[in-house]
């Protein structure tokens, strides 16, 4: 080691103050290489790469000033890897692969390979019915979990049900009957563990605004409920369609920004709507806009109050609240806001009963009707001029209750750590939609509020929504005459202690401390929908997230590299204050694919970068840019308008008298490189594996 040391050191020293000695020093190292034992050829390597990089670093650190020279020795320059060029894949062979990992990225075909013919059937059936794989191992210790859920759960869901229903203008007994069939459904289908299955309010909501915009449904009740069933029908096949098709990632289109603006803004909305059931008004208006709303309020505060129904309302509204309150401080204390609600129905049913309350102007539910669900498939329109529309309200209800179902799913399956597919999930909720339109249900999807009870009461499997579903079933046959006094305040209540989880304060604020534009695009959709309505919200949430896409696409990033001091790493000079630039040359990286949508603006933005550059250098008076490296590591892929905007940039370099070195491009880009001959162009030996690499191909003609 002192041998080689003392090499460098002398070596270097060389290189430096006399360039020709140190050519003849190596030729006598290499004759005493290859003349010694071959392990001596890495003291050789190591020197040549050492001493070059102390050289380049004292060039660095006093600043020299680099200057082209076209004429140098290739021989001076140290040795530098070639930039590989793969193999041309076969284009059935690429096309196959690039399908594969669009729709099926996680190989679902993989534990198929070497089974029997038996063993294939048996994955098959798990594939399409979860309950095949984790009903074989199922156990007594297993159902205690479940029973305990599925009691806990059926608790909560009853009277938000009843509550549900009325938010989607619906009779109650259809908000049951949501409960009863599609969580039957979705357990022998269901790869979650944890999601609670049933009406929510947020697409309640939605559905009702959208169905009464078609329909009266006061006047023409009948019709109103067929096309909520058309409506179920058609969200179902959606959801179907996308899992099916494994097109899935077409919901990560809608932002997390923007699901949360849209779900606080329907929030209020919906807490806004329970004023009329909370007060006691008689007469309210249909719009959801929060002026309108509260025009409606103010306007019949001195004749369409009730005191009675705002004592009832408001005093349990409190109860709940603070349930709510004692099961957020204490996770142990989880049943206490589980069963809150079914509390303050039996209590107030039993007050408004001994009181007579509804002879003074209380409104109660008065009648759910008894039985199960009635069949609905001839309900359902597939012709005239209400099936475009149910169509319509069908996909948007249906992508709202997809989004909101997977977001559920994957946040407890991250918790439980298992892995939850998806296409799989989609393709459950959308048979459970569509058996659901045919047995007189509307959409249903994964509540949150419910999930969370699920999950903390110690829910094993997704038996603990038949157990669920058993509990509805009970009360549909045997109990609903029960709930004939229940007062409609109650109801608003529960909806709005439910709804109050949905404004998440938290979030909003972190999105304003990471990311403005998605704090924009959270408030856009959240004041769309209190000042307009749910529909134009959604709309606004889902242009916004799309704008966000276009303006990251068409608008990439771009960054000036510098060389950080003793190393051969270059970086963003922003991010690095103490990085240096290389003299005579501009390092830009490009953060971004290279597309039609984007390809002018990158080589616009290279320029401007290169003029900027050029005046800062001229009022210092210092030498002019001679060499643009481009690196090109974040640079996945790049389209034909991506060459002739390089070939474009290559043109007008030329002009400038500016020589064009590209550093690190992928496989991809290295292949279309070759293939429209702009390798060629440019130059194959101007084409390095890295930036370091590229840097030193330019030659220091300054001689000491």
């Amino acid at each position: 080691m002192r041998v080689r040391r003392n090499a460098l050191a002398y070596a270097g020293f060389l290189q430096i103050k006399c360039p020709v000695l140190f050519h003849l020093f190596l030729h006598v190292l290499q004759l005493w290489v290859w003349l010694s034992s071959p392990a001596k050829i890495y003291l050789l390597v190591a020197m040549n790469r050492d001493v070059t990089d102390e050289a380049g670093s004292k060039e660095m650190d006093t600043s020299t000033y680099m200057s082209p020279s076209h004429d140098h020795n290739p021989e001076n320059l140290p040795y530098v890897h070639k930039v590989g060029v793969p193999r041309r894949q076969n284009l059935l062979k690429q096309f196959t692969a690039s399908v594969k990992e669009t729709f099926y990225p996680g190989n679902p075909f993989r534990p198929f390979k070497g089974q029997s013919r038996l063993g294939k059937v048996v994955l098959a059936l798990q594939a399409v019915f979860p309950v095949v794989s984790w009903g074989k191992d199922y156990n007594l210790a297993r159902f205690k979990g479940d029973l305990i859920a599925g009691l806990t759960i059926a608790s909560l869901c009853i009277p938000q049900d009843i509550g549900y229903a009325k938010l989607a203008n619906l009779p109650p007994q259809n908000g049951l009957y949501t409960s009863f069939v599609p969580p039957l459904v979705y357990a022998f289908m269901g790869s979650s563990r944890d999601i609670a299955i049933g009406p929510v309010a947020v697409v309640s909501l939605l559905l009702g605004s959208l169905l009464q915009n078609e329909i009266d449904p006061v006047k023409d009740a009948l019709e109103y409920r067929r096309l909520a069933f058309t409506a179920t029908f058609f969200a179902g096949i959606t959801q179907f369609t996308l899992g099916f098709f494994r097109l899935g990632f077409l919901i990560d289109f809608l932002s997390h920004a923007a699901i949360v603006g849209f779900m606080g803004g329907a929030a209020i909305t919906i807490a806004l709507q329970q004023l009329k059931g909370l007060l006691g008004i008689s007469n309210f208006t249909r719009k959801t806009d929060i002026v309108s709303v509260m025009r409606s309020v103010w306007g019949t505060i001195h004749h369409g109050w009730n005191w009675q129904t705002m004592a009832i309302g408001i005093s349990f509204l409190a109860f709940l609240l603070l349930a709510k309150y004692i099961g957020k401080k204490n996770k142990k204390l989880f049943w206490v806001p589980a069963i809150a609600p079914m509390v303050c129905v039996i209590l107030s049913t039993f007050l408004v009963y001994i009181t007579h309350a509804d002879k003074h102007g209380v409104q109660i539910v008065r009648h759910i009707k008894k039985g199960i669900n009635p069949p609905s498939f001839k309900k359902i329109y597939f012709t005239g001029k209400y099936f475009g529309k149910g169509f319509r309200i069908g996909v948007l209800s249906g992508m709202i209750g997809l989004t909101e179902a997977i977001a559920i799913g994957r946040t407890f399956a991250a918790v439980k750590d298992y892995h939850l597919d998806g296409n799989k999930e989609m393709v459950a909720l959308g048979i459970m939609n569509v058996v659901g339109s045919m047995t007189s249900c509307y959409v249903a999807t994964g509540s949150f509020s419910r999930s969370a009870v699920n999950f903390m009461a110690g829910c094993n499997t997704a038996m603990s929504n038949i157990v669920m579903s058993c509990v509805v079933f009970l009360t549909l046959e045997f109990m609903t005459s029960l709930f004939k006094y229940t007062p409609n305040a109650i109801l608003a209540s529960i909806i709005i202690s439910a709804v109050v989880g949905l404004i998440d304060v938290e979030a909003v604020s972190l999105l304003w401390k990471i990311d403005k534009f998605d704090f924009v695009a959270c408030m856009g959709a959240f004041f769309g929908v209190v000042f307009v309505s749910v529909e134009i919200g959604l709309l606004i949430a889902v242009s916004i997230s799309f704008a966000k896409i276009l303006l990251q696409v068409t608008r990439p990033r771009t960054a000036l590299l510098g060389n950080l001091p003793g190393t051969a790493v270059y970086r963003n000079i922003l991010q690095y204050p103490e990085a240096l630039k290389v003299p005579g040359i501009l390092i830009v990286r490009v953060d971004s694919a290279i597309y039609f949508s984007n390809s002018n603006y990158i080589k616009e933005r290279i320029l401007r970068w290169l003029t900027d550059e050029e005046e800062q250098l001229k009022k210092k008076g210092l030498p002019a840019i001679q060499y643009l490296v481009v690196e090109m590591s974040p640079v996945t892929d790049i389209d034909t308008s991506g060459i002739h905007a390089l070939e474009e940039l290559y043109r007008s370099l030329q002009k400038r008298n500016v020589q064009l070195l590209l550093a690190n491009p992928g496989p991809v880009v290295v292949n279309k490189l070759h293939a429209s001959k702009i390798a060629t162009l440019i130059g194959e030996n101007k084409i390095f594996l890295s930036v370091a690499d590229a840097v030193r191909y330019v030659p220091n003609t300054e001689e000491p």
